[in-house]
C-alpha cells in the first residue's frame, strides 16, 4: 500500500514538470500579453523590470517621462544594443504614446565606424538619431504624442515594422529615418511635417500607398528612392523641387501628380519607375536633370511644357515604351544619350531652334522611322543616331560644321539623304558604317559631287547633285504605284516637302490624292502646307474609288472613278503646270478654284463635262484648248481668268452656264463656239 501510494506520488510530481516544460516549449516562456508600466521618474525602466523578465516581454506601454538611460535598455528589449550588437530581446509592439522623452540619463546608443564614434543622448520631445537603429524585431510602434522631430537613422533596418503611428506634433522626418523599414506597408505623415529628409524612406519596399500631406515644403533627394511597393502618389502644391533619386526605383508606381509649384526635376529623380505609363509635367517646370526619367520603360507617352529650354544628359535614355514625344519649341539643346535606347520611338521632331544634338542622343532608337533634324544645328555628336535601323530618309542642314564618329552608323533602313552643305563639315570616322552604301541616294547640292566624293560621305555609292540652292529637288521624280492609296509610302517627311516636279503611274484614290495636296501646299482643311510641289504629270494616273477623304469643303469629298473630283485642288496656287489623267470625262465642282499659279493644264480627250467653278480664279492660264468632247461649261466655270487671250471652245458644247468668262479680262477670241447657244452676253 506505502508502495503503491509513493509510485503515484512519484508519477503525479513527474507529469506536473513534463507539462510545466510542455508549455513553456510552445511559447518559449514569452509574456504576450501588453506590459503597461508607470515611470514616476525618467531614468527607472531598468529599476522596474527584472532581469529573468527583460527578454520575454513582447508587448510594452510605458507611461511617463523616459531619458536616455530607459532608451538604452528598451533597445536591449527590442534586441539591439548600446553597441548595436544582437541581444536575446523578443519586444516586438512598443506603445509610448503616454511616455514623454526628455534629456538626461545614459547614452542611448554608439554609433561608430572606420572614421569616428559618437554616443547619442536624449532631448527633449525628440525621437534622437539612431534610436531604433536596427532594432529589426520591433512589429508596431507608437511614437509618442509631445515628439516634434524623428532624427537621423531613426529606425533605418528596422525591417519587422509594419505599424507606426507618428504623433501629430511631428514636423521634420530626419534622414534615412526609416531606411530600409521593408516591412511598413502604410504610413500616415500628419499635417504639421515640413521637411522630409534624405533618403527618409528608401529601401521602404512594403508600402503601397503615401499620402503627402501639403504642410511639406522640402522632400530630400532620395527620400522615397526604391519604393517598389508604391502604386500611387500625390506630390502636394507646397513642394517647389523634386530632388534627386527622390522617386528612383519605384518601379510599382503607375500613376503621380505633379503639381504646378514644382520648377525643377532633380537627376535620377524617376531613374527606373518602369511602371509609370504616363506623366503631364506641369507648364512650371523650367529644368529636368540628369538621368530624371532613365530607365522609365513602360512611359508610352510624355508631355514636356514650353517652359523646358534643354534636355539633360540621359534624362530619358532606356525609355523603350515611349512611342511619340512632342518636344517644345523652347528647347535649344538635346543632351548626351538623352533618348538612347528609346526604341518605340516612331517619329519625332526635333524643334527648329535647335542647336545642338549630343553625343548618342538618339543612340538605338530602333523605332524611328522619319526624322528632320533642323536648321539650326550645328554640332551633330558621336553615335547620335547610331543603331537608328528603321530611319528611311535623313535631311542634314546646311548649317551644321561638325559630324561626330559613328554619327549615323548603323542606320541600316537609309534609303535616300539629302546633305545641303555647300562645305563639307568635320567629320569623325565611321560616319555612315553600315549604311546601305549600295541602295542608299545621297542627293547633294549642285556643283558639289567631288567634295562629298572624296570625304566620309564617299562612302555611298549613289550620289546625285541636284538640289538647288533653295534645297529642292528640281527634276522629275516619277513615282509607280502598284496599289491605290499607297503614295504616303513611297514619299518620306523629308522629301514630301522638297520635290517640286513628281509624276506618278498607276492607280490613285482619296488617300493619294490628299497627300499630293499637302506636297501641293494645302492640307485637308485647306490650310497652307510647307509643299512646294509645282508641276505634276498624273498622265498616267487613273483616279479610282475609294481612300480617304481627300478634302474637307463643307463636307468630305472622296474620289470616283475617272472624275477629278470637287475641290480637287482647290486652293494649290503652287501648282503651275498639271496634266490630268488621260481617263478621266468630268472635272469637278471647284476643281481648280483659286490655283492662280497655274500655266499650264492639259486635259484629256475623254472629259464631256467641265463643272461650276472649275478653273476659277486661274489668273495664270494663258492659253487652253478644251477637247473635242465636251459638251457643257458649268457657272463661272472660267471666272477671273484673267490672264487667258484666247480659248477654243468645241462644237458640240451646247450649254455654257452663266458668267462661265466673268472677269476674263484678257480674253480676245472665242473660237468655234456653236452658234446654237443662245444669250452670249451671259458668259462674258
Amino acid at each position: 500500500m506505502r508502495t503503491f501510494t509513493f509510485k503515484n506520488l512519484f508519477l503525479t510530481v513527474l507529469f506536473v514538470l513534463l507539462g510545466s516544460l510542455a508549455i513553456q516549449a510552445a511559447d518559449d516562456g514569452l509574456i504576450t500579453k501588453q506590459i503597461t508600466l508607470k515611470l514616476d521618474e525618467a531614468g527607472t525602466l531598468p529599476n522596474k523590470i527584472a532581469v529573468s523578465r527583460k527578454n520575454l516581454i513582447t508587448n510594452l506601454k510605458i507611461v511617463g517621462e523616459i531619458n536616455g538611460t530607459d532608451l538604452k535598455f528598451i533597445r536591449e528589449m527590442a534586441g539591439c544594443d548600446f553597441n548595436r550588437k544582437k541581444t536575446d530581446g523578443k519586444l516586438s509592439i512598443l506603445d509610448l504614446s503616454e511616455a514623454k522623452i526628455v534629456a538626461g540619463g545614459d547614452a542611448y546608443v554608439r554609433y561608430s565606424d572606420n572614421h569616428y564614434s559618437n554616443d547619442y543622448y536624449t532631448y527633449n520631445d525628440e525621437l534622437g538619431n539612431y534610436v531604433f537603429y536596427d532594432c529589426s524585431g520591433l512589429t508596431s510602434l507608437t511614437i509618442p504624442s509631445g515628439v516634434t522631430s524623428i532624427g537621423y537613422r531613426a529606425f533605418k533596418g528596422c525591417s519587422g515594422l509594419t505599424s507606426l503611428t507618428l504623433s501629430s506634433g511631428v514636423t521634420a522626418i530626419g534622414k534615412e529615418a526609416f531606411y530600409g523599414c521593408s516591412g511598413l506597408t502604410s504610413l500616415t505623415i500628419p499635417s504639421s511635417v515640413t521637411e522630409i529628409g534624405e533618403l527618409a524612406f528608401e529601401g521602404c519596399s512594403g508600402l503601397t500607398s503615401m499620402t503627402i500631406p501639403s504642410s511639406v515644403t522640402s522632400i530630400g533627394w532620395g527620400a522615397f528612392a526604391e519604393c517598389t511597393g508604391l502604386t500611387s502618389l500625390t506630390i502636394p502644391s507646397s513642394v517647389t523641387s523634386i530632388d534627386n533619386f527622390t522617386f528612383a526605383g519605384c518601379s510599382g508606381l503607375t500613376s503621380l501628380t505633379i503639381p504646378s509649384s514644382v520648377t525643377s526635376i532633380g537627376n535620377d529623380a524617376f531613374a527606373d519607375c518602369s511602371g509609370l505609363t504616363s506623366l503631364t509635367l506641369p507648364s512650371s517646370v523650367t529644368s529636368i536633370g540628369e538621368y530624371a526619367f532613365e530607365n522609365c520603360s513602360g512611359l508610352t507617352s510624355l508631355t514636356i511644357p514650353s517652359s523646358v529650354t534643354s534636355i539633360s544628359n540621359y534624362a530619358f535614355k532606356g525609355c523603350s515604351g515611349l512611342t511619340s514625344l512632342t518636344l517644345p519649341s523652347s528647347v535649344t539643346s538635346i543632351g548626351g544619350s538623352a533618348f538612347e535606347g528609346c526604341s518605340g520611338l516612331t517619329s519625332l521632331t526635333i524643334p527648329s531652334g535647335v542647336t545642338s544634338i549630343g553625343w548618342s542622343a538618339f543612340s538605338g532608337c530602333s523605332g524611328l522611322t522619319s526624322l528632320t533634324i533642323p536648321s539650326c544645328v550645328t554640332w551633330i555628336g558621336s553615335e547620335t543616331f547610331r543603331g537608328c535601323s528603321g530611319l528611311t530618309s535623313l535631311t542634314i542642314p546646311s548649317c551644321v560644321t561638325l559630324i561626330g564618329c559613328e554619327a549615323f552608323s548603323g542606320c541600316s533602313g537609309l534609303t535616300s539623304i539629302y546633305a545641303y552643305l555647300e562645305k563639307i563639315p568635320e567629320l569623325g570616322s565611321n560616319v555612315f558604317t553600315g549604311c546601305n552604301a549600295k541602295n542608299c541616294i545621297l542627293y547633294v547640292p549642285t556643283g558639289t559631287y567631288d567634295d562629298y566624293f572624296v570625304s566620309e560621305f564617299g562612302y555611298f555609292e549613289n550620289i546625285v547633285d541636284i538640289l538647288n540652292k533653295d534645297g529642292l529637288l528640281t527634276t522629275q521624280v516619277t513615282i509607280k504605284l502598284d496599289e491605290a492609296g499607297t503614295l504616303p509610302d513611297k514619299i518620306s517627311a523629308n522629301e514630301k516637302n522638297l520635290i517640286t516636279n513628281l509624276k506618278i503611274v498607276g492607280k490613285i484614290n482619296g488617300t493619294d490624292l490628299k497627300f499630293i495636296r499637302e506636297m501641293a501646299g494645302r492640307d485637308f482643311y485647306m490650310e497652307k502646307t510647307d509643299g512646294k510641289l509645282s508641276i505634276l504629270d498624273l498622265s498616267e494616273a487613273k483616279i479610282v474609288a475609294g481612300g480617304d477623304a481627300y478634302v474637307w469643303y463643307g463636307d468630305n469629298h472622296y474620289t470616283s472613278n475617272d472624275k477629278l473630283g470637287d475641290s480637287a485642288f482647290k486652293g494649290c496656287s503652287g501648282l503651275t503646270s498639271l496634266t490630268i489623267p488621260s481617263g478621266v470625262t468630268e472635272i469637278g465642282w471647284y476643281a481648280f478654284y483659286g490655283c492662280s499659279g497655274l500655266t499650264s493644264l492639259t486635259i484629256p480627250s475623254g472629259v464631256t463635262s467641265i463643272s461650276d467653278y472649275a478653273f476659277y480664279g486661274c489668273s495664270g492660264l494663258t492659253s487652253l484648248t478644251l477637247p473635242s468632247g465636251v459638251t457643257s461649261i458649268g457657272i463661272a466655270a472660267f471666272e477671273y481668268c484673267s490672264g487667258l487671250t484666247s480659248l477654243t471652245i468645241p462644237s458640240g458644247v451646247t450649254s455654257i452656264g452663266n458668267y462661265a468668262f466673268y472677269g476674263c479680262s484678257g480674253l480676245t477670241s472665242l473660237r468655234e463656239f456653236n452658234k446654237q447657244v443662245q444669250n452670249y452676253e451671259m458668259f462674258l
